[in-house]
């Protein structure tokens, strides 16, 4: 069968978005050819800097013949019920329908039109231009005399050629021919823009790679990124180093390059006095170079990994002569930077005021800065305050959250304070990326506790579902206040996660509250803490006389009147948080393996901790895994069907069970172990030992089932009827200690 090569050359696409817009070729192509009735056996997309490449195997030559019957009006429809039937199908005349009688509708027209099959290379050049001219680039441009003219053809950069050959390997290939915006599709590509300029024909897919990479260009950005940590790490090795590998920047530098030659540069040694993490990411930001360590030891050592896109007949000596100049002056910044952040600032006098409020001393130089943060009033949220108010609430809760997760209060407290203090050092000023990080070397400078300065950089985690989580204690109270502020903040000012709207990464922040308490075993209630928070943001409020906070204020009251239970919360705007957080926990859970319907089962809309949700989803996991655990929930089931059929009918139910009315052994031994099971169940639920409240109910298996096998439920007397479905009740009341067993499955 015949194949289809497609190449799109311009001008450098930027390479953060090659893998998608060569992913994107490849699907709009292949969907546009099967909508028009091809079919095909792979489709592979490569792509370089210059280029967007699509091989296509296996695709039919042409697409099938279709037959079609269109049902038409009676024959003795009126006329122009039959001109609109003709003119809908393509026929000319009547005559060329015919004619179907039906028992019922009588005789009616029916059309036969027929579509012969079109070849691949019409279909191809028809798809083509549609696809180039509207592809989804985040930006494009237009270029040229053509740009001036409406309409005219947009890119990532301007494109400059096409390839689209088409046929069997047995036989020579077609040019499928096709014209955008004055570019002609062809079988004419260009190698290496240094190495190999001159225009070159090609044929299929093998050739054309093959050609390519005699001209200096490797198709295939794996093999592209494969040569340069091959390489990279061997130089390495070479000079006595070991390559520190990043694979976010291998991707980005094999999208910058189609002929990667690896080299080596230098910096003096006097730069190894700057964090390692700071000279890593001025490297990789400034120059997209790799850096390298000793094999035995820490540190870095002042060599870098730099990939040219040329083979300089010098060795490379001016290249790696200008990158190193580059590397340097950047690296002078960033040592000016870390060393004036562990200076004083120089209006010492003016932050007084926001020393004494946090109890911070202005001789240290990351304290200073926390000064500085709350003296500048700089703004967290319009409607949230300032950074130096938020430290404020976080501190406070992160105090109170310290005894629940085992941490040291005051240095809970410590941590917290300090904690977005390096968010007006000059190092973080430069690089973003390293909030927290600055802040842990510039603590450890000046002699905080290990555990204060660990928080201070990990207090920002979980940052995602892959990302570590924190296991100190002192880190997991702040972390938990710092996310549990953000939340409370957002929900109280009605400014929530909508759709796929979350701009404040507030789904994250509630993942990372779940995963912190999940994953530390972590008891803690909530509501508590939420009904702090709404206390700590109505003080912050009643201080401001800001007409544009009075939405804020009336959601609040709102809140606190629910959760005292004076108004319904349906009557309000104000959403419940902690639903929010049961939607997340229900996705992390089930990302952990757990059934969705357990979850259902065994969450309410009260639950406030979480941790106990999860055991409890786990501990019922485990018994329905058991044959009495299967048997239970068949009984518990059952008994529930025929108590809702019966409530539903408006059947008596007893209210309560009378022991004197029952009159089988396999009643009353039932009655006898609800009781117990009740008993049993309920205290190990307050115990929080949820697998012994299972176990309590497993003990309800053989008494359900010989009651079942032995009892009539419906009995002809009226008191026993009502008392047995009393019984049935009981049943359910006493399974929903642990879990709703009808929302199971099964």
């Amino acid at each position: 069968m015949p194949d289809l090569l497609l190449e799109l050359r311009s001008e450098e696409i930027p390479a953060r978005m090659q893998r998608k817009a060569a992913g994107d070729l490849r699907k709009l192509v292949t969907d546009a050819l099967v909508d028009a009735g091809l079919t095909y056996e792979g489709a592979q997309e490569y792509w370089t800097p210059r280029r967007l490449t699509l091989d296509i195997r296996g695709l039919t030559a042409k697409s099938a013949d279709l037959k079609e019957e269109r049902k038409g009006p009676r024959t003795d429809a009126p006329e122009k019920a039959i001109e609109g039937f003709l003119r809908g199908a393509g026929l000319a005349s009547i005559g060329q329908a015919k004619i179907v009688s039906d028992p019922k509708k009588g005789e009616f027209y029916v059309a036969i039109i027929e579509k012969p099959g079109r070849a691949a290379e019409a279909i191809i050049a028809d798809v083509m231009p549609g696809i180039i001219r509207d592809f989804p680039w985040p930006k494009s441009m237009r270029w040229g005399k053509a740009s001036a003219k409406p309409g005219s053809l947009r890119w990532v950069r301007p494109l400059q050629s096409i390839v689209c050959t088409f046929g069997p390997e047995t036989e020579e290939p077609v040019v499928v021919d096709f014209e955008i915006d004055g570019i002609r599709a062809g079988n004419v590509t260009y190698g290496h823009r240094f190495h190999a300029p001159d225009a070159m024909t090609v044929r299929r897919f093998d050739d054309y790679a093959d050609k390519l990479m005699k001209a200096k260009v490797v198709l295939d950005p794996a093999r592209r990124k494969e040569i340069i940590a091959t390489d990279a790490k061997n130089l390495a090795f070479a000079s006595g180093l070991e390559l520190v590998e990043d694979e976010a920047l291998l991707e980005e530098v094999s999208g910058l390059v189609e002929w990667p030659v690896v080299l080596m540069g230098s910096f003096d040694e006097d730069f190894l006095s700057i964090p390692p993490e700071v000279i890593r990411l001025t490297i990789k930001a400034n120059q997209k170079c790799f850096v390298l360590r000793p094999q035995p030891g820490e540190g870095l050592a002042n060599r870098f990994i730099l990939v040219a896109n040329i083979e300089a007949s010098d060795g490379g000596k001016e290249i790696i002569h200008g990158n190193g100049k580059v590397v340097r002056a950047r690296l002078s910044d960033a040592l000016y930077f870390w060393q004036s952040d562990q200076g004083d600032l120089p209006d010492l006098d003016t932050l007084k005021g926001s020393a004494e409020k946090f109890g911070i001393d202005l001789m240290k130089p990351l304290d200073q800065r926390m000064a500085k943060l709350d003296h500048l009033g700089v703004t967290f949220h319009a409607k949230l305050g300032t950074q130096g108010e938020r430290v404020e609430r976080i501190r406070r809760l992160a105090r109170e959250l310290a005894p629940i997760v085992g941490a040291n209060p005051d240095l809970a407290d410590r941590a917290a304070v300090l904690a977005k203090a390096d968010l007006t050092t000059d190092a973080v000023g430069e690089f973003p990326e390293l909030q927290g990080l600055m802040g842990r070397r510039y603590a450890e400078l000046q002699g905080e506790n290990p555990a204060v300065a660990a928080a201070i950089e990990d207090h920002y985690k979980p940052l995602g579902p892959t990302d570590t989580v924190p296991r100190d204690p002192v880190t997991i109270a702040v972390a938990l206040a710092d996310k549990l502020d953000l939340l409370v903040g957002f929900w109280a000012i009605d400014e929530k996660p909508t759709g796929s709207k979350d701009p404040y990464a507030l789904r994250r922040a509630a993942l990372g509250v779940i995963r912190l308490v999940l994953e530390n075993g972590v008891r803690l209630p909530l509501r508590l803490v939420e009904e702090r928070m709404w206390d700590q943001f109505k003080r912050n409020i009643d201080r401001k006389s800001s007409a544009e906070l009075a939405l804020m204020r009336q959601q609040l009251d709102e809140a606190a009147q629910i959760k005292a239970g004076k108004i319904d919360e349906g009557q309000s705007t104000f959403e419940n948080l902690l639903s929010f957080f049961h939607d997340r926990l229900k996705v992390y859970l089930r990302d952990q393996g757990a059934r969705h319907d357990l979850i259902d089962a065994v969450i309410t809309p009260e639950a406030d901790d979480l941790l106990a949700v999860s055991q409890r989803v786990q501990a019922l996991g485990q018994l329905l895994e058991t044959e009495e655990g299967k048997n239970l929930l068949a009984g518990t089931k059952r008994a529930a069907n025929i108590l809702a059929a019966e409530e539903k009918k408006g059947t008596v139910v007893a209210d309560a069970v009378d022991p004197a009315l029952l009159r089988t052994n396999e009643e009353k031994h039932l009655f006898n172990a609800v009781i117990q099971t009740e008993s049993e169940a309920g205290q190990a639920v307050q115990n929080e030992d949820y697998s012994s409240a299972m176990r309590a109910l497993a003990a309800l298996r053989e008494p359900i089932d010989s009651f079942f096998e032995h009892v009539l439920v419906n009995d002809e007397d009226d008191s026993v009827r009502a008392n047995r479905l009393a019984l049935l009740a009981r049943i359910r009341s006493a399974t929903a200690q642990v879990a709703d067993f009808s929302r199971i499955v099964g």
